[in-house]
C-alpha cells in the first residue's frame, strides 16, 4: 500500500491497517479510532430514540401505545394545560370581563335591592356627584347603606330634636379599596402631610375593609424617604354636608394611654382640600363675613397672635375679582369629632379633644366662656389649649376608656351643629349618648376689633386619618407597637326633616365650579402657597381701595 500523501489527516492515516491495528472502516457498534470519536476501542456508544443505527432498530424499539401514558408524560401534559389556561385567563378572559363590566361576584348585601323599602326612594336633595360607573354593576349608589339597621334611621339631638339618617356607610363589604376612582364616596390621599410635619407617608394602600370595619393601618417601613406609612381617607368634593349630626363608631389604635399616635376624625370646608396647602392658604380656618382687620394679614397685629396671610375670599372683594360667591366671606373652617392622645399626668389614661378651629382670633384665642357648657366636669372639661398663631381652637378634653382600642370595643363619637351666627347656632360634642360640651355662636361673637365668627356655613367634607407627629405630642417611642390599626365600624350623618343638605354646592356656598376653575392648586400637593399658583390673590375694598 502506497504511503499517504503529505497533508493527509492523521485520523485517515491511523485507519490504515498497515499503520495501526484498527478495523479499516467505522461502525457505531464497534470501536472507532481515537482521533475520530472521543471513545476508546472497547466502548460502545449508547443508543437513544433519535439514534438507531441498525436496520431493524426502529422495529425492535418502536414505542407502544401505553408508553405514551407514563407518569412523566401525564404530569407534563397537565402542567402544560394549567399554564395555557392561566395565560388565557390573564390575557384574554380578564381583559374581556374588565372591559364589558361582567360581574364575577354575587350581590354583597344581605337585603336585595327590590326589598330595600325602609328608607324609601332617594330624595331630590340626595345628590353626591354626577359621575357614572358603568363598569361596576354592583356598586352601591344610594346614600344610605343597605346594611344600616332600621333602628339607626333616626337620632335625637342634644336639645331633643329628631334627626333622620341621610347618609351611612357600614363598611361590611370586605376588600374595598380606596384609590381615586374606586369608590363613589371615599378616596385615599397619597402624599406627605406637611401641614403638621407628619412622620408617615399617606398611601391609599393602607386603607381597606375587613371584618366588617374600615381599617387604617400604620406600618413601619421605609418609603418615599420616610420611615412610616399610613392612610388618610376623605370625601372631599364628592360627599359634603351642611348642618346635622356626624356620628362615627370607632375602635382606636393601640396601645392605649401612650403618647404617639394621632388618630383624627374631622371635617373641613370643601374649599380646602386636605393635604393641598395652596388651597387652604388664606381659607383655613376662616369662618368670617365681616370686612375689618380680621381679614388682613396677621390681623394687623404685631404681637404674634396671628401668622395667617389674611382671608383670601373676603366678603368685600373688589368687583370682578376671583371669588366663588361675591359678597359672602368664604373659608375652610374645621370641626374635629375627635383627636386622640394620652393624659399628661403619666397615669396611662387616654384622652380625646373635640374642637372647632376658627379664624380670625379672639385676643389671645380666648372665646366667651359664658356661652359654653360642659355638663359633666368629671369626664370632660374645656381644653386649656385655646390656639396658636395659625388657629383658634374652641375645644374640650374628655377622658376615654382604655378598652376602646385595638378592636376590643367600639365607641360612638359625634358632633351636632347648626350653622349661623346667633344663639340658635351651636356645636355640641357627644361620646356614646352623653354630651361632652356645647357652645353657641355668641361664644365667638364680636370681640374688640374682630367681628362675629360663624358656626360653619360651608359644606363640610369628611376626613379620617391615622398619623403621628411631634407637633402633636412628644412621642413615647419605647411603648409604641407597629403595626397599629384604627378600625371604623360605621359612619352616619343625620339631618332634620326638610333641612337635608347633602351636596358640595349648597345655595350661596357653592364650591365645585370654583374648584374646577382652579385645577393647579387642587391637584398639585407640591404647591403650598396661593402665590405659587397661576392665580392672583383677590383684592378687597378694605386693603386695596376699590369698589365692591
Amino acid at each position: 500500500m502506497s504511503p499517504a500523501k503529505p497533508g493527509t489527516p492523521a485520523f485517515i492515516r491511523a485507519a490504515d491497517p498497515e499503520k495501526a491495528g484498527f478495523f479499516p472502516y467505522l461502525d457505531d457498534r464497534l470501536g472507532a479510532p481515537q482521533y475520530a470519536f472521543p471513545l476508546y476501542s472497547d466502548e460502545k456508544e449508547d443508543d437513544d430514540d433519535l439514534h438507531m443505527p441498525m436496520w431493524d432498530d426502529d422495529v425492535k424499539f418502536k414505542p407502544r401505545f401505553r408508553d405514551h401514558f407514563t407518569r412523566e408524560n401525564i404530569v407534563s401534559t397537565f402542567g402544560l394545560v394549567f399554564m395555557v389556561s392561566g395565560l388565557l385567563l390573564v390575557f384574554v378572559v380578564l381583559p374581556v370581563v374588565s372591559y364589558t363590566g361582567t360581574s364575577l361576584f354575587s350581590y354583597p348585601y344581605d337585603t336585595t335591592l327590590d326589598n330595600m323599602i325602609v328608607f324609601g326612594k332617594p330624595e331630590p336633595w340626595a345628590t353626591v356627584n354626577n359621575k357614572k360607573y358603568p363598569l361596576m354593576s354592583n356598586l352601591r349608589t344610594g346614600l344610605i347603606d343597605p346594611d344600616t339597621p332600621s333602628s339607626a334611621s333616626t337620632r335625637k339631638g342634644v336639645n331633643g330634636d329628631i334627626y333622620k339618617l341621610v347618609f351611612s356607610d357600614e363598611f361590611n363589604d370586605n376588600n374595598r379599596t380606596f384609590y381615586p376612582g374606586d369608590d363613589p364616596f371615599w378616596f385615599g390621599f397619597e402624599g406627605w402631610y406637611g401641614a403638621t410635619g407628619d412622620m408617615e407617608w399617606y398611601d391609599p394602600d393602607a386603607i381597606y375593609t375587613g371584618g366588617g370595619t374600615l381599617q387604617i393601618q400604620l406600618d413601619k417601613f421605609h418609603n418615599h424617604d420616610l420611615d412610616y406609612r399610613s392612610g388618610m381617607i376623605n370625601s372631599w368634593n364628592k360627599l359634603c354636608f351642611k348642618g346635622g349630626i356626624f356620628e362615627v363608631s370607632v375602635s382606636l389604635p393601640g396601645p392605649a394611654g401612650v403618647h404617639g399616635w394621632w388618630p383624627g376624625i374631622w371635617t373641613m370646608g370643601n374649599l380646602g382640600r386636605p393635604g393641598y396647602l395652596a388651597t387652604t392658604d388664606g381659607l383655613w380656618p376662616y369662618t368670617y363675613n365681616s370686612c375689618d382687620v380680621g381679614i388682613t394679614p396677621n390681623q394687623s397685629s404685631t404681637d404674634g397672635i396671628n401668622y395667617l396671610p389674611g382671608q383670601r375670599l373676603a366678603a368685600c372683594t373688589c368687583k370682578d375679582e376671583d371669588h366663588p360667591t361675591p359678597g359672602t366671606g368664604r373659608g375652610a373652617p374645621e370641626i374635629d369629632i375627635a383627636e386622640v392622645s394620652a393624659d399628661w399626668g403619666g397615669k396611662g389614661h387616654s384622652v380625646a379633644t373635640q374642637s372647632f378651629q376658627v379664624a380670625p382670633f379672639d385676643p389671645w384665642w380666648y372665646p366667651n366662656y359664658e356661652f359654653m357648657e360642659t355638663p359633666d366636669y368629671s369626664l370632660s372639661f374645656v381644653n386649656t389649649y385655646t390656639g396658636g398663631p395659625y388657629q383658634q381652637a374652641v375645644s374640650t378634653t374628655t377622658m376615654l376608656n382604655n378598652e376602646w382600642y385595638d378592636g376590643k370595643a367600639y365607641q360612638k363619637f359625634a358632633y351636632e351643629y347648626v350653622p349661623g351666627d346667633d344663639k340658635n347656632s351651636f356645636i355640641a360634642w357627644t361620646i356614646g349618648e352623653q354630651e361632652m360640651m356645647k357652645f353657641d355662636a355668641r361664644a365667638i361673637g364680636p370681640n374688640g376689633n374682630i367681628g362675629q365668627r360663624y358656626i360653619s356655613e360651608e359644606p363640610m367634607s369628611i376626613i379620617m386619618n391615622l398619623g403621628f407627629s411631634t407637633s402633636w405630642v412628644s412621642v413615647d417611642w419605647g411603648k409604641l407597637v407597629f403595626p397599629t390599626v384604627m378600625r371604623v365600624d360605621h359612619v352616619r350623618w343625620y339631618q332634620k326633616e326638610g333641612e337635608e343638605t347633602v351636596t358640595c354646592d349648597p345655595p350661596g356656598f357653592e364650591t365645585t365650579e370654583y374648584i374646577a376653575n382652579h385645577p393647579e392648586p387642587y391637584n398639585n400637593p407640591n404647591l403650598t402657597r396661593w402665590w405659587e399658583t397661576p392665580y392672583k390673590w383677590p383684592k378687597n375694598t378694605l386693603m386695596n381701595g376699590c369698589s365692591a
